[in-house]
């Protein structure tokens, strides 16, 4: 492990304004076409380097967990565009319906993802990824079976999370590639420490970055990213049917081939909503200090904080994100 920096970076309660950043532009593009062919549509535009033999990383969520990507939807994708792809998850660092791989399994099943082969990828235990300019690490566990894919479609639905602030695609690699027992506990828990989740704040999202990082670095060109912002609950899907309330309004599907951008435009078309409107993500974001997962990223090198957003729905024009949410309506289930 790298050595522990005590003054790790600040600023995660604090949005940085599209006009305070610096540097090069990203693509970024958007659909507001909540569907199974919105989904084809925005996947389409990123699955130039997706090829071999291919993961998809997604959470499958908890034993009837309410707002993960509906299930028929990826199921039209991966039969259409990636039918011979394996979804991929690992265990959880806490005990639940998938603390074990067999628990895991059993909640696959409830979940109904069961039209497509699906790899717990440590269960047959860890492989480390090295770490390339890591303040906290010089390598992350991940589960073993990562390493035997050639690509990585990184299918994220964007929330909050109780500790991140938000979950966008980096969490989705950054945790939910580490395995359960040691890249997880690498990430979250001080090494000694009685408080398995006693890491927080800049520490938090900059242990959780850098393992993202390992995964983006593994497969260089060949990943991508697709973020769904529908169903966002302050909770992670983790929480299951114990997240709270949806309140935040639907907006749309968002796809990149930079992690930075598509995050960075998720948490921007956050922002440009109504204060009534996205008052309690936005809450969530800067209570937990999130954004310094943004911040972090762009002093990693991971990808661009700045990008040009697209919008498919009317003929690729170039929209800003106020453009975007501008006929959001308040979530009513």
């Amino acid at each position: 492990m790298a050595e522990k920096n005590p003054q790790p970076g600040v600023g995660g309660e604090h949005y940085v304004a599209p006009e305070e950043r610096t540097g090069n532009e990203s693509i970024v593009y958007f659909t507001c076409d909540l569907s199974a062919e919105g989904l084809r549509r925005a996947y389409e535009q990123v699955n130039a380097h997706i090829g071999g033999k291919v993961a998809v990383k997604l959470h499958t969520g908890e034993q009837h967990g309410p707002n993960i990507i509906p299930r028929p939807w990826v199921r039209e994708l991966l039969e259409k565009d990636l039918p011979d792809a394996t979804i991929v998850e690992t265990n959880t660092y806490y005990e639940g319906d998938r603390y074990t791989t067999a628990q895991h399994r059993k909640t696959l099943e409830v979940n109904g993802w069961t039209f497509a082969p699906v790899d717990i990828m440590d269960e047959e235990g860890v492989t480390p990824f090295p770490v390339a300019g890591g303040k906290w690490f010089d390598e992350v566990h991940m589960g073993a079976h990562l390493a035997n894919y050639d690509s990585l479609f990184v299918l994220t639905h964007f929330k909050g999370h109780t500790q991140g602030g938000f979950g966008g695609s980096a969490k989705n690699i950054g945790i939910g590639c580490a395995d359960g027992r040691i890249g997880k506990k690498e990430i979250h828990t001080t090494p000694g420490s009685d408080d398995m989740w006693d890491i927080k704040t800049e520490e938090f999202m900059e242990r959780m970055m850098e393992s993202a990082k390992a995964v983006c670095d593994h497969f260089g060109d060949n990943i991508t990213f697709v973020n769904v912002m529908r169903n966002m609950s302050v909770s992670c899907d983790c929480e299951g049917t114990a997240a709270m309330p949806v309140v935040t309004p639907n907006v749309g599907i968002l796809a990149s081939t930079d992690i930075l951008a598509i995050d960075q435009a998720c948490v921007d078309l956050v922002y440009a909503m109504k204060e009534e409107d996205h008052h309690d993500l936005v809450e969530r974001m800067e209570s937990r200090h999130g954004l310094r997962q943004l911040s972090y990223m762009k002093e990693l090198g991971m990808g661009n904080d700045r990008y040009v957003l697209i919008d498919l729905d009317n003929g690729g024009a170039r929209i800003q994100p106020a453009d975007a949410v501008a006929y959001v309506v308040p979530f009513e289930g």
